[in-house]
């Protein structure tokens, strides 16, 4: 069992934007919690009781964000990207293989189905992929190995999506140079010279990478997470809410009409005011 979770939150997310002018990307509420609560949730779901968080954009956002769980942050002055953040943690890592989450992506995959194959097949990654949903940057052989990624090793073209979600041992790190700005994929393809990285396809449940307003909204039309419209909005006599997710807190004046859009905790639509796709956050 894994029971230990990196989020990655430390994007800036330029695409989503003016969402991330006030939130990080991460803390973007889906329906009525942030994107990373819901993976939290989800690692927890198969096992994690122990989480980092890497930060770098409005770090004074996530101030409360866990609810009291175990949940150690690691801000990054100068954005260490995804090799440099994942470096940064590791002291904190335990013994045993550690679960890695983007926290601006929403997934009901099936985590365990990864989990177990990593466990079980002692290789130091294991990737998360899909079949269809983004780019192909993932080559992968029909024995379940990573024979490629982003073409760069064996000139192979891509096969399969990568989700965002992979386990790791704890001696991948030593593949990561310390102190350094520096993705992940370099060390991803050190592995794939030597053949010691798996792959598992997870085309089961959802995977959505919010990354530009209208896909924001395309997930709030196509999920049913929770009810749309939280018990602590406020909806005013005449208005008229349809297909729209009302965040707490937030304020539906008399006469108005929203359609097709996601209004955040506490916004507020004035009196008679019409509101079609679009994203109100004050």
């Amino acid at each position: 069992m894994i029971t230990q979770a990196f989020i990655l939150g430390a994007g800036l997310g330029t695409r989503l934007r003016p969402l991330t002018n006030v939130l990080p990307k991460p803390l973007v509420p889906l329906f009525h919690k942030p994107l990373a609560e819901w993976a939290v949730e989800a690692c927890e779901e198969i096992g994690c009781r122990r989480f980092a968080v890497n930060t770098h954009h409005l770090p004074g956002k996530w101030e409360g964000f866990g609810n009291g769980r175990d949940i150690s942050f690691f801000h990054e002055e100068i954005l260490l990207e995804t090799g440099g953040g994942l470096k940064n943690i590791e002291e904190w890592i335990e013994e045993g293989s550690l679960l890695i989450h983007n926290g601006d992506i929403f997934s009901s995959m099936d985590l365990r189905k990864l989990v177990d194959a990593h466990e079980a097949s002692g290789d130091e990654v294991t990737l998360g992929l899909r079949s269809d949903g983004g780019g192909k940057r993932i080559s992968l052989g029909a024995n379940g190995r990573v024979e490629d990624v982003r073409s760069e090793v064996m000139g192979l073209p891509g096969t399969h999506v990568f989700t965002g979600i992979y386990c790791v041992k704890r001696e991948f790190l030593m593949r990561i140079p310390a102190g350094e700005k520096i993705a992940v994929i370099p060390a991803f393809q050190e592995l794939v010279r030597e053949g010691g990285i798996g792959g598992v396809v997870l085309d089961e449940g959802d995977w959505m990478d919010l990354g530009d307003v209208e896909s924001y909204l395309e997930a709030h039309r196509e999920l049913n997470l929770e009810e749309p419209v939280h018990s602590e909005a406020v909806i005013e006599e005449g208005a008229v809410v349809k297909n729209s997710v009302i965040g707490k807190g937030a304020y539906i004046g008399k006469g108005a009409r929203v359609s097709g859009s996601v209004i955040w905790p506490g916004a507020r639509v004035a009196d008679s005011q019409v509101i079609s796709g679009e994203v109100v956050i004050e």
